[in-house]
């Protein structure tokens, strides 16, 4: 077996020496860092990129810029504004291909343009020479001025427990709002105002967008329908036929209008990509590739907007890949999580304790503060009941409460919403079949109906009164719509998605501001949420303990492409759960200490919590020192292993398989885990990939906590690390 070989200090101090001499000849000129349209050279995904967002008007070519050194938008403000350069800086690529309005507001039944300009003779490509050429159209909204200040925070985080030490709120960056009103053809809409408002952040590509429409006039306007973002985007392939699937350009899109499914995938509600009716010259023979991209709802969303009222989008995110490997792009997407939302880097230790007796609740407090754990959440099927207003219920979950908090535990509960039937004059009505069934989880209540209502006034109420610090929140809205006329705050169908989504994320935004924990098995990070699942089937929990061990790493590794590990929870049924007998289960903690272990070492070498599902966490002294064992490791460890995480091998059982956290701008800069769930002891070289640790020549690696050795980093910056893992175990690395 070859290894890499210890370097002689001599040669160590050499390497040293040359890459700060190296480090030096690249470090750029601090009197450029402000200068306008020159790209950052660093990777802003290894180092941290001060360089502040910039608002530049360009008075000679009546156009307004604003970049931040990775991405840049140009507006063209005469004879109308119009977004005319969409640039990712660091791979001089240009994304836009035409020129399209601002935003497309249906009002009163009248599809209406905002900004925008016509004219341009070919959508294949946009010549500079033909922007000062391009001109308005009379019957858009046209500009009137433009306004510009620091982020805004849509709305509180409270900052309550421990989360990522560089996570701000909001964001830094810069805003720059567009204003327009009516043309002279629509003298029916005076009085009528649009607002165009933008947000680009600081070291990351990534652009925000929402309008705001605000009724000047003294009668009600009905908002029908709208698309918060059009762009006209150069083609990523030429498809003279229609294919099975189409390549799409290489940017991401969503917004914080987004429910259902614990993964962007089936959550991302308002992202379009449709053909674009004005690029003849496309090689597809029919003229329908999808080079358009749109930012809308699926429906409605027939809003009546009162005289003196204002209505607010959702927001629209845009981010640049720079690459098409898959794990940088994850890694970008990621890192356009904790940006925008960073209380997903709270991570609390958890335990779901099934019981309803106070008396077995308190024990499991008690084993918590035991062990470190620092979150208990009162699990379903405890008797845990949110809804209910009688006093002497509230003042035992106070008294628990209470007492959690004086052990220096956090504790909650589980609620579930909308996946049940409560009766046909509250459940939503199926728009085809005009009765109640066939939503998406077979029956839901309608939130907008006054049970509706009723419920949220009753989960704010029971937060209050208990202090309780989380809410396990299971089926949270999915998107369903509701035919009905008769609920008390939806008009019909076409309004009832958009009026359900806005009760349950003002919620959402309302727990957030009082810093409860929000575990919520569906894509609202956006609006406040902190964990979703990992991504599992549940009846896999009854599989025999074995199988659930390696399901479970492959859980994790496939669910961290999209998510940090700070944003997905796993499993682990220490009573039986969905089935499956003795097999399955932990329970007696004692006797199945190895598959407990196995669960615990991976769950926190991954970074994950799990909900750790029964009434106890151990039940004899080993199985205490287990446990404490793997939350030390973790909370040891927190900044590392919570930080983001490098793809190695994917779990098969057939060999060794693994994971690296990274953390360029901290200590440790990276943390393997490396796992063999073979019956023998595996000795191999495990290739490691340390590029996004942000180390260039040597790294120092302590295998368990031992002593340092020195290895030099390839060309491709890997290293070949000789190891050696007892069978069915995790062996875990430090990186400097």
């Amino acid at each position: 077996m070859r290894t890499t070989p210890v370097l002689p200090i001599t040669a160590i101090l050499t390497l040293l020496i040359f890459s700060l001499e190296s480090a030096q000849a690249v470090t750029p000129n601090p009197d450029n860092q402000n200068q306008g349209s020159e790209a950052v050279t660093a990777d802003w995904l290894v180092e941290k990129i001060e360089r502040p967002v910039t608002l530049t008007p360009v008075p000679e070519r009546q156009e307004l810029v604003l970049e931040n050194g990775l991405i840049r938008r140009t507006w063209r403000l005469e004879p109308n504004a119009a977004t005319v350069g969409f640039d990712l800086l660091t791979t001089n690529t240009t994304y836009l291909r035409g020129v399209k309005p601002e935003a497309i507001l249906t009002i009163n039944g009248k599809r209406l343009t905002i900004g925008g300009l016509i004219g341009q003779p070919d959508y294949a490509y946009l010549r500079p020479d033909w922007i000062g050429q391009l001109e308005n159209d009379p019957a858009s909204f046209q500009f009137q001025r433009w306004e510009t200040g620091p982020t805004q925070a849509p709305f509180e985080w409270a900052q309550v427990r421990h989360h990522a030490v560089d996570a701000q709120w909001p964001p830094p960056g810069r805003g720059v709002t567009l204003l327009f009103t009516p043309s002279k053809q629509h003298p029916e809409l005076a009085g009528l105002k649009v607002e165009i408002h933008y947000e680009m952040y600081q070291g990351i590509p990534l652009i925000g967008k929402w309008f705001t429409l605000y009724n000047g006039q003294d009668q009600p306007i009905t908002l029908d329908a709208f698309v918060a973002e059009q762009l006209a985007v150069v083609e990523p392939a030429s498809h003279v036929e229609v294919p099975d699937r189409w390549q799409l350009p290489a940017l991401h899109m969503e917004s914080d209008y987004s429910f259902h499914g614990d993964s962007y995938w089936s959550a991302n509600e308002t992202t379009h990509w449709v053909p674009d009716p004005d690029y003849s010259t496309q090689v597809n023979y029919r003229r329908v590739a999808p080079v358009m991209l749109e930012s809308k709802p699926p429906i409605g969303p027939d809003l009546l907007i009162q005289p003196g009222e204002t209505f607010t989008s959702f927001r629209t995110f845009t981010l640049l890949f720079d690459s098409t490997e898959r794990e940088r792009r994850a890694l970008a997407q990621r890192r356009m999580y904790r940006t925008l939302a960073p209380w997903v880097t709270e991570n609390p230790t958890l335990m779901h304790v099934l019981a309803g007796d106070p008396a077995v609740i308190r024990n499991a407090i008690d084993q918590c503060a035991e062990v470190g754990v620092e979150m208990v959440i009162l699990s379903f099927g405890s008797g845990f009941n949110m809804e209910s207003e009688d006093p002497a219920y509230l003042d035992q979950i106070k008294a628990l409460a209470d007492y959690a908090h004086a052990k220096g535990i956090q504790i909650g509960g589980y609620s579930l919403l909308a996946s049940r039937r409560i009766n046909d004059q509250v459940d939503v009505i199926h728009p085809e079949t005009g009765t109640t069934g066939g939503a998406i989880f077979g029956n839901s209540p309608c939130l907008c109906s006054t049970w509706g209502e009723e419920y949220f006034r009753k989960l704010k109420h029971f937060i209050e009164y208990t202090g309780i610090d989380c809410l396990e929140h299971d089926g949270s809205y999915p998107g369903d719509l509701c035919a009905s006329t008769q609920h008390a705050d939806h008009r019909g169908l076409q309004d009832s998605q958009w009026k359900q989504w806005a009760r349950i994320r003002e919620f959402y935004q309302w727990c957030r501001a009082r810093g409860v924990y929000l575990n919520v098995p569906d894509w609202y990070f956006l609006s406040g949420s902190n964990k979703t699942g990992m991504g599992y089937r549940e009846v896999n929990w009854s599989l025999p303990r074995e199988r659930q061990i390696i399901l479970a790493r492959q859980n994790i590794f496939d669910g961290t492409w999209e998510k940090s590990p700070t944003m997905g929870w796993m499993f682990v049924p220490l009573v039986q759960y969905h089935g499956g007998g003795e097999a399955a289960t932990l329970e007696p903690l004692s006797e199945h200490l190895d598959a407990y272990e196995a669960h615990l070492a991976q769950n926190f070498g991954a970074g994950v919590q799990a909900c750790y599902r029964g009434p106890r966490l151990y039940d004899t002294e080993e199985t205490r020192k287990t446990v404490e064992k793997w939350v030390r490791f973790y909370k040891e460890y927190r900044e590392i292993l919570d930080a983001d995480l490098i793809h190695v091998r994917r779990a098969d059982g057939r060999d060794l398989d693994g994971m690296l956290h990274v953390n360029p701008t901290g200590e440790p800069k990276g943390l393997a885990v490396i796992f063999n769930p073979l019956d023998q002891t595996v000795e191999k070289e495990l290739v490691l990939p340390l590029y996004y640790t942000g180390l260039d020549r040597l790294a120092s690696v302590r295998i368990q906590g031992g002593d340092p050795n020195i290895y030099v980093l390839d060309r491709n910056h890997n290293i070949r690390l000789p190891v050696r893992v007892k069978p069915r175990s995790m062996t875990w690395c430090l990186i400097n």
